[in-house]
């Protein structure tokens, strides 16, 4: 197999950003989904939550069959290949989305269905998840992987940020039938589009030159020897955790402005993309600061990055009708914090993961606290700070696994379980307190705030727990050691 740090897989690493931005796109698609859903079947809030339920509980169900077969045969990607996984991930996504496609043009549409492609779409994503994170990690040096990782994780939330306005606009509009309220056959044409182009995607990923096998050749491996590094464990709390507060704020977002803020639908969804949008200034960011470049540029490439994707934003945004222009000034001021922060965390990933995770816990008190465009452009601005985390927990958490790196990486895949389980709690909260009122979805955002506390946690402890350290011993002084040793 190829040695990674001295083959150039600049073309590889390419078309896998292309697949982050598609599924960043599609998975963004369900926070328009589940208002959308909810008005075409009358559903509760917590009724509505099950469509991120269904969707991000394939990635648990998926991800555990992966670990159970690693750890009782061997790793199914080195058997298999990255690139064939990969192919496999969007085949499946393709009949999910098709499967969306059929339903939404029945006479009689059943909810039960929507939610069963879902959970295949997840079910695709997954392998795309298993296959792709890792394999943009391996391919180079280990001390940019986390800037990699960041520039994929980038193009994942460009796909996040066109999705509200994109998805918006033909689900909200432009396929609406006329006369009616919300009809499943809004749905229909944009879901068999996409899977068209995952289709596509799959035939251009195949013939591409994408390896199957990357790095050294390692020994076949049983059990389950990533979990006995603690740092892993807390990780997948962590993946858990981040995913799970990411997506309840994202879905929730639309019906808050709504009640709280008197924001129809169809603008909100403009909104929406300053949240989605925010994580994409971030993680472009975020690559560069933890790039090896110098200082010096890379703190000019950064604001360079910032202003330039945040004018794009803006833009769009404008574009639309009912956006409130001069309300973007807030974003502004935390999108300097977000600079500001960059630097102080001296490019180190726990470190800047810890610092963001304690912004998001303010920011989630200011919007409790407060009202008014304060509130809503406090947890508009969280994406920005949401930015590196899944980058930077998953990082910190598969370094050093060596043999057990694709096993640890399907077991922090399994804990993107967190964006089936939290939406839905937080959702029943919303139904169950004061009768759906404004105050009782603010006071549901105290769930996303108890996962952002352990992510400063994990940022600060938890990810050097159980970490070994490399220490580079002088030749000269042991000539009969290895020159890199572990304590």
């Amino acid at each position: 197999m190829e040695n990674t740090d001295k083959k150039n897989y600049s073309a590889a690493i390419v078309t896998l950003t292309s697949l982050f931005f598609m599924w960043g796109f599609i998975t963004c698609l369900n926070d328009l989904l589940t208002p959308f859903l909810k008005g075409v079947f009358d559903l509760t809030y917590f009724q509505a939550n099950l469509v991120q339920f269904a969707f991000f509980a394939a990635y648990f169900v998926i991800s555990l069959i992966y670990f159970m077969v690693s750890s009782t045969f061997g790793d199914p990607i080195q058997k298999v290949g990255y690139k064939n996984t990969l192919v496999a991930g969007l085949l499946i996504a393709a009949a999910a989305c098709f499967l969306f496609f059929m339903e939404a043009g029945s006479e009689n549409p059943k909810f039960g269905l929507f939610l069963m492609a879902l959970f295949m779409l997840g079910t695709g994503f997954t392998f795309l998840q298993i296959a792709a994170n890792p394999l943009v990690s391996l391919l180079g040096t280990s001390e940019t992987a986390s800037s990699r990782l960041n520039m994929s994780q980038a193009f994942n939330s460009l796909g996040t940020t066109l999705a509200p306005v994109v998805g918006g606009y033909f689900i909200f509009t432009y396929f609406k039938e006329e006369g009616a309220t919300q009809s499943a056959s809004a749905v229909q044409i944009p879901y068999l589009v996409l899977a068209s182009v995952l289709l596509v995607l799959a035939g251009v990923l195949f013939f591409s030159n994408v390896p199957n096998k990357v790095g050294e050749k390692v020994a076949e491996v049983r059990g389950a020897g990533a979990l006995k590094h603690p740092y892993l464990v807390f990780g997948m709390i962590g993946i858990f955790c981040y995913v799970g507060a990411e997506v309840s704020i994202g879905n929730n977002l639309i019906g808050f402005m709504g009640s709280s803020c008197g924001i129809a639908t169809e603008v909100a969804t403009t909104y929406l993309m300053f949240y989605w949008g925010g994580a994409m200034i971030g993680r472009f960011m975020g690559a560069i600061s933890m790039s090896q470049m110098p200082s010096s540029k890379k703190y000019m490439f950064m604001a360079i990055a910032g202003v330039l994707t945040t004018c794009i934003i803006v833009a769009i945004a404008n574009s639309k009708e009912g956006f409130d222009l001069g309300q973007v000034a807030y974003f502004v001021m935390f999108l300097v914090l977000n600079f500001l922060v960059f630097i102080s965390a001296k490019s180190l990933p726990s470190r800047t993961l810890g610092f963001f995770a304690i912004i998001n816990v303010v920011l989630l008190l200011v919007m409790l606290l407060c009202g008014g465009s304060i509130s809503l452009w406090a947890i508009l601005s969280i994406g920005l700070f949401n930015s590196i985390m899944f980058s930077n927990v998953f990082t910190l958490a598969i370094d050093g696994l060596e043999e057990y790196t694709a096993q640890g990486s399907s077991l922090l895949v399994m804990m993107i379980l967190g964006g089936a389980i939290v939406p839905p709690v937080q959702g029943l909260l919303t139904d169950y307190f004061h009768n759906n009122s404004p105050e009782s979805l603010k006071f549901a955002f105290l769930v996303p705030l108890v996962c952002y506390i352990y992510l400063a946690w994990y940022g600060f402890v938890g990810s050097g727990i159980g970490k070994k350290k490399n220490i580079v011993v002088k030749k000269e002084e042991h000539p009969e050691s290895i020159v890199l040793r572990n304590d």
